[in-house]
């Protein structure tokens, strides 16, 4: 229940901004002067704000609303053994990797996983489960360690949110074109709009949603090799393996869901599923690590 309430609080500050700014930048309508035909410079600024806003907003809130999703509570002065060897590696890792030290977190799960998030390198947010710390080796942990810390460094969290813009705003923009012919042309409409177009709208924009998520996973699927490829060299080939091995064995994990993208494992999937997987195959990365690539 309280997932649900941030993700739909978090929403709504997000349309509330957007409409604010359309207002500011005078383009909350695109049609033209006459109300017949489609303003298409302003109709791509309405995609484009919506489109690379919400991306952007999202990921400015991404550590406060890992936070309050997962629980995770951020290591301030290490209270034990565990933590302070915790906090070492990442700060060890993190100055190997020519970024700011992230925050340091733990957040509680019987499931062994791991994300990074943060709006840039230098002020990012690494985090394991209870479960992680009690299941692996100290290598092994070392190891997922340094595949986040290379995503930070890498800027994966950056680049994700620049493509899912810019996906974003080729959605609305086409769907609103597709749902202004409709409009016109199957059902005549002379001027505005009628039902025909939101309807037409908004089954296109869910239908152009699901083909062009496929282009953001595929991304988000190399991403993960080259973190892998990172982690090795932080922290050992054979200790990077081992954790994903460690991964293999263990039970399937599951992260909330705006979190999917920037966890170390998740769900596997077959078949045509595989092209909205977030992550590879468990199997296909062990395998590409030990191929050297």
């Amino acid at each position: 229940m309280k997932r649900v309430a941030l993700f739909l609080m978090t929403n709504l500050a997000i349309i509330v901004v957007l409409s604010i700014t359309l207002r500011l930048l005078g383009v909350e309508r695109i049609l033209d002067e006459q109300g017949a035909g489609l303003d298409l410079n302003s109709l791509l600024i309405f995609s484009a704000v919506f489109g690379f806003g919400g991306a952007f907003i999202s990921l400015a809130m991404s550590k406060w609303i890992a936070k309050r999703s997962t629980g995770a509570q951020v290591i301030i002065q290490p209270r034990n053994a565990t933590e302070q060897w915790l906090v070492d590696t990442v700060r060890a890792q993190a100055q190997k990797a020519g970024i700011g030290m992230p925050e340091v977190a733990i957040f509680n799960s019987p499931q062994v996983n791991a994300f990074a998030t943060g709006a840039s390198r230098n002020k990012s947010l690494v985090a394991v489960s209870s479960g992680l710390l009690q299941s692996m080796s100290r290598n092994e942990a070392e190891a997922v360690l340094a595949h986040e810390v290379t995503h930070v460094a890498n800027g994966d969290m950056v680049t994700l949110t620049l493509i899912q813009g810019v996906v974003n705003t080729f959605v609305i923009f086409f769907s609103r074109v597709i749902g202004h012919f409709i409009d016109r042309v199957v059902f005549k409409t002379e001027r505005g709009h009628g039902p025909a177009f939101w309807i037409t709208s908004i089954i296109a924009e869910i239908v152009l949603g699901f083909l062009a998520s496929t282009i953001v996973m595929w991304f988000s699927r190399q991403r993960e090799y080259r973190a892998d490829a990172g982690g090795a060299s932080l922290a050992g080939k054979q200790n990077m393996i081992a954790a994903l091995q460690r991964l293999q064995q263990g039970q399937a994990t599951q992260m909330p869901d705006e979190l999917v993208a920037f966890g170390i494992s998740n769900r596997g999937a077959s078949g045509i599923s595989k092209l909205f997987m977030s992550h590879p195959p468990l199997s296909e990365r062990i395998a590409a690590l030990q191929r050297g690539a």
